[in-house]
């Protein structure tokens, strides 16, 4: 069939602009209507239905056509007949050089049916934005209003490219860059608590204004709803087959990103691979695996599969249809490393020991038909137990911690295209202690947004934050401390 359409689409044109001048010569030659080719052509299209769009009506009103032509009809004739056979066998030696030229021109358009194509895409984010501290703890208010109460402007610039060779696989490289390191003072800004920290240049470069290569992988279909993806450069969230949240449509706060359950979806990024399996009626099932530190040929400090690789291994299992999705997610998380960002200052002290940190995940959505009053639900729910290295003295140290979040967004809010957007939750804190003390531990966490959909690629979106206790447990007894944001964020896409 393929043949056929080569001749059909153009092999008159294609053919004779490209073919040498006996080519020429051959194509301009006709097959006239008294000829014993083009009479036994006609029986045999008309015997066996074989035909061309460039012949078809050429014949049917009688007129001549090229030996091209002629040729690619009887490559149809040969497909109807499932083969050569005697009553063909002069009309194959007639049209032999036609047909040889037919077959290269052919092999040639097979080799480049799907020529790879890189696309170039863009996202900008510039950020006018600083924090203000307040609580009975004058000490910790002053000290963090004079390292962190400036207002500032940062950046944040991913680009993509992404590159098909078979038109369902993909090969994707992000380079990144910004300016949003540990000591902005932006929303951004670590402040007293890395919870103010979305997923940004700092945590992935050696330093601001730097541009390096943020992710790199390969992902590609195995048929039967199988698709698999490895790369030394990808992260975690890349390996799933749904992501079980709507929420938000403009990044604030990273936390309110990872579905409630910040320590069984993080943002791990290192050497990794994955495989997940969907099914049409919208059950799926991921594996993945991340190392952290799996550019690291030294055993002692990174590796692949190592003690040290800072990895990261998660099991999901999922269903997602027009309206709403649901998904469980277990994952294996070593300590060290800083897999697990998002935590009051005391848990993360606890994880900073040696050790894995089992984390289990429920999340997910639900979305009314149409826009309206009514908004999209997106909830999660995380349960994490920790075990320490022998070595390790657990007294006082973390043992079990939760987390949860629910986000609510307006898609077309006050006007068309612009989205409203509100989120409140409890990073990870801790729920129970080696030794069986009760922990102090606990944040709350709200965010508030409005999206202004200037154009296409062009939104810019105020918002505030709030930090209830950002420092947990190590809150001294009896005081109180917290964080208020506030920025304007420009997002642009490219």
């Amino acid at each position: 069939m393929l043949r056929t359409i080569v001749a059909v689409a153009g092999g008159l044109a294609l053919l004779g602009a490209s073919a040498g001048s006996a080519s020429a010569q051959t194509e301009r030659q006709l097959l006239q209507p008294d000829d014993w080719a083009y009479q036994r052509l006609s029986a045999l299209r008309v015997q066996h239905g074989c035909s061309t769009a460039t012949s078809e009506e050429r014949l049917n009103k009688g007129l001549a056509i090229s030996r091209f032509s002629a040729a690619a009809l009887l490559q149809d004739c040969l497909a109807h007949r499932h083969g050569s056979t005697p009553e063909l066998a002069p009309l194959l030696l007639q049209l032999g050089q036609e047909l040889q030229q037919l077959d290269q021109r052919v092999e040639i358009l097979e080799a480049t049916q799907f020529s790879p194509t890189t696309k170039l895409k863009g996202l900008a984010s510039m950020v006018l934005g600083g924090n203000s501290f307040q609580g009975s703890d004058q000490a910790k208010v002053n000290r963090s209003r004079s390292k962190f109460g400036a207002t500032s402007f940062n950046y944040d610039l991913k680009l993509y490219l992404d590159t098909s060779f078979t038109g369902q696989d993909l090969l994707r490289a992000r380079l990144r860059s910004g300016n949003f390191d540990r000591s902005s003072n932006s929303f951004y800004g670590a402040g007293p608590s890395k919870l103010s920290i979305l997923e940004t240049a700092f945590q992935e470069q050696s330093g601001p204004d730097i541009v390096s290569v943020n992710r790199l992988y390969y992902q590609f279909p195995l048929g039967k709803g199988f698709t698999a993806s490895f790369g030394p450069r990808i992260g975690q969230l890349d390996l799933f087959a749904i992501r079980p949240s709507l929420y938000p449509a403009e990044t604030i706060l990273d936390l309110f990103t990872l579905k409630g359950a910040p320590a069984a979806y993080n943002y791990q990024l290192g050497a990794g691979a994955g495989l997940w399996w969907q099914s049409p009626g919208g059950f799926s099932v991921s594996a993945n695996y991340v190392a952290g530190h799996g550019s690291d040929g030294n055993p002692s400090q990174g590796g692949i599969g190592t003690a040290n690789a800072a990895s990261t291994g998660s099991v999901q299992l999922a269903y997602r249809s027009d309206q709403w999705a649901a998904a469980a997610v277990v994952s294996s998380v070593q300590n060290l490393g800083g897999v697990i960002d998002y935590a009051t200052n005391f848990t993360l002290n606890s994880l900073s020991n040696p050790g894995h940190t089992t984390a289990f995940g429920l999340s997910g959505y639900w979305q009314p038909k149409q826009s309206g009053w009514l908004p999209s639900i997106s909830a999660g729910w995380g349960f994490n137990r920790t075990n320490y290295a022998a070595e390790v003295d657990r007294q006082g140290l973390v043992a079990t911690s939760q987390s949860w979040s629910v986000g609510l967004q307006w898609s077309d809010a006050f006007t068309r295209g612009n989205a409203l957007g509100m989120a409140v939750g409890q990073p990870i804190f801790a729920t129970s202690l080696y030794g069986g003390d009760i922990p102090r531990d606990g944040n709350y966490a709200w965010e508030w947004w409005y999206k202004i959909q200037v154009s296409d690629n062009l939104a810019v979106t105020p918002a505030l934050f709030l930090l209830s206790r950002p420092l947990g447990a190590e809150t001294p007894s009896g005081e109180s401390f917290r964080q208020l944001g506030a920025l304007l964020k420009t997002t642009l896409r490219f």
